[in-house]
């Protein structure tokens, strides 16, 4: 019996880091200014086309698809810029760094899903220590709730993975 204690309280603690992930989670986009730079990283569908109807609001920002691949709907999105060899949130991140320091950048707007926010926005900034990261994820409530969830605890545990300094892993195709 007194074997379960310890693992009774380490899944206290793995659900109650898995709510605070949960909660803590930007839900709404933040400020974003007319001359932003928009990076939105590819792997839901969801995200471009949020990232469209981004910058239709702002036509003086700037768009970059991130770890676009081949995929042919991405290549001719008038006012994108494609990067298309990234295939993971780090590399994401490294495309992204490359790009802010090449342009001069202080500040640069991230989409992506909610689930995904935290880690990307994560990522980035440990790429890019100096750069504001404003965060805009888009929601996933459309989603049936048991979907949502297995999304949010795959992105939790990929957090917490990427908090002890584990940035990808050996196959890195889902972001």
């Amino acid at each position: 019996m007194k074997l379960l204690r310890p693992s009774f309280l380490l899944l206290g603690i793995f659900v109650l880091g898995g709510i605070v992930f949960k909660l803590t989670s930007p839900n709404d986009c933040d400020f974003i200014l007319d001359n932003d730079s928009i990076f939105v990283l590819t792997g839901d569908f969801r995200r471009v086309p949020f990232a469209m109807r981004q910058i239709d609001k702002y036509p003086d920002a700037d768009l970059y698809i991130i770890g676009a691949g081949l995929n042919p709907q991405y290549q001719n999105i008038e006012r994108a810029i494609i990067e298309s060899e990234s295939k993971s949130t780090y590399q994401n991140a490294l495309a992204i760094k490359g790009i802010v320091e090449k342009s001069g950048l202080d500040r640069i707007v991230i989409i992506t899903t909610e689930d995904h926010i935290q880690r990307a926005s994560f990522l980035v900034k440990s790429e890019l220590p100096e750069t504001q990261i404003v965060a805009c994820p888009v929601t996933l409530h459309e989603m049936k709730p048991a979907r949502r969830l297995e999304r949010w605890l795959v992105e939790y545990v990929k957090f917490l993975v990427t908090m002890v300094g584990i940035k990808e892993g050996p196959e890195s195709s889902y972001k």
